[in-house]
């Protein structure tokens, strides 16, 4: 195990770098993306309006933060797993997501002003990498499987 672990130290390391921009991604969200969701959520929510937001700017914010989450989420898993089939699945459904998660963010937004909470758990999945979350477990198990 420990000569595993010296043939992988490159890509342990890349893992942990990624693990640490995802971090930097949350800690600096307020300086780096427009988000006036970010305070509505951290508040009580449920019987407040929508704030006011410049929609071209949050569209571009929710945008530019998804993609960063995904080009280190795909780097990440391509890392542990060094399979090109599975980085392109993963593109593929990075990019459904992308389309279905904006979608229906801003339908949300425009048609249904007291789903508060919809809002919250769309806008999670756009924000943060919750998909690598799924992702690594699934693949793994499915390697697993394959190799029995």
């Amino acid at each position: 195990m420990l000569n595993n672990l010296k043939e992988n130290k490159l890509h342990i390391f890349v893992a942990v770098l990624v693990i640490m921009c995802f971090a930097l991604i949350r800690s600096f969200e307020t300086e780096l993306f427009y988000d006036p969701f970010l305070k509505y959520f951290k508040d009580d929510f449920t019987n407040l309006p929508f704030p006011q937001f410049d929609s071209r700017k949050l569209f571009f914010g929710l945008f530019f933060r998804y993609f960063l989450n995904s080009i280190l989420s795909l780097l990440l898993i391509y890392i542990l797993f060094k399979n090109q089939d599975i980085l392109k699945f993963s593109l593929f459904v990075y990019l459904f997501f992308l389309v279905i998660l904006l979608g229906l963010f801003f339908i949300i937004l425009e048609f249904f002003p007291n789903a508060s909470w919809l809002l919250f758990y769309v806008r999670r999945f756009i924000i943060q990498p919750i998909l690598v979350l799924l992702f690594i477990p699934g693949f793994y198990y499915q390697l697993q499987k394959t190799k029995k």
